[in-house]
């Protein structure tokens, strides 16, 4: 049998586990980095599918009172509201952050009404919070 005494053979696999070990601890970042491309984030394809989904829902709910004009009630009291400081109409807007979207849609505020999840799914929630926020359309 060998020595196992950890002599200098020993010392020698030690030093290169501990190098293999850095190289991986190294690489981690990457690695994780790789995974959640596969498996976490979404494609550019599916980016827009939801972007189109977005638009959609907010073509059948939103737009009778949101959208830009003067005959969208939504748009004219956010027009008073504002005073010019923000546009009115919601497609115009860059800080529409998807929680607060989600908010209103679920809470109402105003004279505007909730909208029950039988109304506007979950799904179909976060598709227009997606479609109205910063960068996305």
């Amino acid at each position: 049998m060998g020595d196992r005494s950890g002599g200098s053979h020993g010392a020698l696999t030690v030093a290169g586990s501990m190098s293999a070990n850095g190289l991986m601890y190294r690489r981690l970042p990457a690695l994780l980095a790789g995974v959640a491309a596969l498996w976490g984030a979404p494609s550019r394809a599916q980016d827009a599918a939801d972007a189109a989904r977005g638009r959609e829902v907010f073509e059948h709910w939103c737009a009778p009172c949101h959208a830009p004009g003067p005959r969208h009630p939504g748009t004219q009291a956010l027009e008073v509201l504002y005073k010019g400081a923000k546009p009115a109409a919601l497609e115009e807007r860059t800080d529409l952050v998807p929680e607060l979207t989600r908010a209103f849609v679920r809470s109402g505020v105003s004279v505007m009404p909730p909208f029950r999840k039988t109304e506007i799914g979950d799904a179909d929630l976060a598709a227009l919070a997606a479609y109205l926020a910063p960068g996305l359309r």
